[in-house]
Parts: structure tokens; C-alpha cells; sequence
């Protein structure tokens, strides 16, 4: 990478340079962690699987997770303890971070996808060993709880993760493709969702809803809510100055919701983003009571003043055909489109 390339990397516009002495630049520079990249996948690599957050519940979330892996030609390497229980973890935290560990330090190990989410896995990170991620990078799958981990390598160590299907996800063809472009052919995409009409005259099922109309280009960080809004306040939220944000839900109420934005906003992260995507918020009924706010009006409260390009409605979250998005690489977003463009090669 060039110098110029280096220092867009860092987030910072040539135009600031001149307010900067070059001492001073190179300072600023080496504070910074470089974005880290895994190498491209491809059929005959080993893959290793691990539970870093909660039990699985029967022997098939392994057998179905293997399978998924087979087909598209990987070897697998089981995580020692993913078979474990301690309460609702997959394990001790003991067992769930050594698995992890054991997985970035294995030089056989191509890549590591994730069984399933749950709960947990922020209980690892302050015990992750973040030199050895740095001098192991790979490629790292899973969505939800695994949020935690995205944010903390990203944060941590400069580590490219994916946001997308874990192991135990309905692996459909299209998510199959999406996976085998992004991760084995090292494509850059463009997500948009399905346009699925059916024998109707309009689209009915995953629209997209423009909440601020442009175009915005930033580093893609995001993933679920409840744990981005957890980790404020903490070192393990990557620096969001100028970056596109996406989020998704999952059985939390509308009041939840409206004060985990509230999270959000009064950490100040909501005015460091030039663009904001929201997926899906799957099971966010409201709870009863004197009534509630929908998620269309927390979205108009706290993302509409913002004035930067915006939309809801984007397939990423707990559903079936979700998108496979790499966070840490630059990307651009049409919010009048709904789509998110990758600008980068999130592997090497």
C-alpha cells in the first residue's frame, strides 16, 4: 500500500495534511492499527468451527454445519470444546477462548466460521489474545453475538471479519453464492435485496424504506444492535468517524430498541457516521402496555436529523437469504437504491 492509499486507510483526507508537520503525520500514523486481511478461501482449505457464545442443542448443528463446509470442498477441524455446556455457554470461558485461540494459531486453519451465536461471547474479549490474532489473520463468519468479536478484532487488531450466516443458518443457493463470490472468489459486490414479486404486480416482502436519499462512501462497520450498544464505553468499538453503520435486531421491543439508539446517540457514534443501514428487526413486536413507538418513528427520531444518506429494510439480520457483508473495508451505499457496494478486497 502507497503512502496516499495508507492515509486514506486511516480515515484522514489529504486535504488535512498540511495541518499536520510530517513527524507529527507519522506519529498519528503508527497509533493506528493497518487493516488486516485473510488470505482468499478455496476448495482443500481447512476451516475451523467453533461455539465462542452459547450451547448448541443437539449433535445435528455440527453434522449440518460439516455438511454446509463439504460443499464447497473445505476440509473441517472441529473446535475441542464445542461440544461442551456450562449454563447456557458452549463451555467455560476457559474452553470457548481457547478454542478461539487454538484456531487463529493453527497455520492448517484457512478460515473459522461460527456454529451459532447466542450469548457470551463479550465475555471473551477482554482475554483475547489480540497479538496473535494480528499475527494469524483470517477470515472470521458468524452474525449476532458474534458481533462482539467483529467489533473487538476490528477495534483490537484491524482484522477484516464477516458479518453472515453462522453454521447452524439456513444455507440456501443464494446465500451459498453469495458466500462462495465473497469469501472464495474474492469478488467485490454490490448487496441488494431480492427482487421477489411473485404473481404479484409489486414487491411486498423485503422493501426498502429511504429514510435519507445520497450517496455516502466509509468504512463498513456494524452488526446487532443490542451488542454494539453494549461495548459503548468500552475499548472493543472500533473507531466509527466516518464509517457507513449497519445494524440488526432480533426479539427486543420497540422501547428497547429506542434506548439502545439512545445508546448510541449520547456515545456520540451517531454523529460520527456518514451513512446508516438498517436491516431487519425480526420479532420486535411491541409489548403491550399504553402503546409504543414503531420502529419507523425511532428511526425518523434518531437517524433522520442526521441528514446523511440512510435506509431500512436491508436483508441482514435473522432471516434466510442474509447478506455475507465484510466489516472493515470501504464501501459505498445508495440509500434512493438500497444498496451497499463493497469498494474493497476484503482478502488477500
Amino acid at each position: 500500500m502507497d503512502k496516499r492509499s495508507f492515509i486514506k486507510s486511516l480515515g484522514i483526507g489529504l486535504a488535512t495534511l498540511p495541518l499536520f508537520g510530517k513527524s507529527e503525520a507519522m506519529d498519528l500514523a503508527s497509533q493506528v492499527a493497518p487493516l488486516l486481511k485473510g488470505n482468499v478461501l478455496k476448495a482443500g482449505d481447512t476451516i475451523g468451527i467453533i461455539t465462542p457464545a452459547s450451547a448448541l442443542g443437539d449433535e445435528d448443528a455440527i453434522t449440518l454445519t460439516k455438511e454446509v463446509l463439504t460443499y464447497f470442498g473445505f476440509k473441517v477441524k472441529e473446535g475441542k470444546y464445542i461440544r461442551q455446556r456450562y449454563g447456557n455457554l458452549a463451555g467455560t470461558d476457559d474452553q470457548r477462548l481457547e478454542d478461539l485461540h487454538d484456531m487463529f494459531a493453527d497455520k492448517s486453519v484457512a478460515g473459522i466460521l461460527c456454529i451459532r451465536g447466542g450469548a457470551g461471547a463479550s465475555r471473551l474479549l477482554g482475554r483475547i489474545d489480540y497479538e496473535l490474532i494480528k499475527k494469524n489473520p483470517k477470515a472470521l463468519i458468524g452474525y449476532s453475538d458474534i458481533t462482539a468479536l467483529i467489533m473487538a478484532f476490528q477495534a483490537k487488531a484491524g482484522l477484516v471479519t464477516f458479518h453472515g450466516p453462522v453454521g447452524t443458518s439456513t444455507w440456501s443457493n443464494l446465500v451459498a453464492k453469495t458466500f462462495k463470490e465473497q469469501l472464495m472468489d474474492n469478488q467485490l459486490l454490490t448487496y441488494t435485496n431480492p427482487a421477489k414479486k411473485g404473481d404479484n404486480i409489486v414487491q411486498y416482502k423485503d422493501r426498502i424504506t429511504t429514510i435519507n436519499p445520497g450517496i455516502a462512501e466509509g468504512k463498513l462497520l456494524g452488526g446487532n444492535l443490542t451488542l454494539i450498544s453494549g461495548l459503548c464505553g468500552s475499548p472493543y468499538l472500533p473507531d466509527f468517524t466516518g464509517s457507513i453503520l449497519f445494524l440488526e435486531e432480533i426479539n427486543e421491543s420497540p422501547e428497547k430498541v429506542d434506548r439502545m439508539f439512545c445508546q448510541l446517540m449520547n456515545a456520540g457514534i451517531l454523529k460520527q457516521i456518514k451513512g446508516f443501514v438498517f436491516g431487519k428487526c425480526t420479532g420486535c413486536s411491541p409489548s403491550g402496555g399504553y402503546g409504543s413507538l414503531n420502529l419507523d418513528q425511532i428511526l425518523r427520531d434518531f437517524i433522520k436529523p442526521l441528514q446523511i444518506p440512510s435506509y431500512s429494510g436491508a436483508v441482514i439480520g435473522h432471516i434466510d437469504d442474509q447478506f455475507l457483508l465484510p466489516v472493515g473495508v470501504q464501501a459505498r451505499i445508495d440509500a434512493n437504491k438500497g444498496t451497499i457496494e463493497i469498494l474493497e478486497k476484503a482478502l488477500v
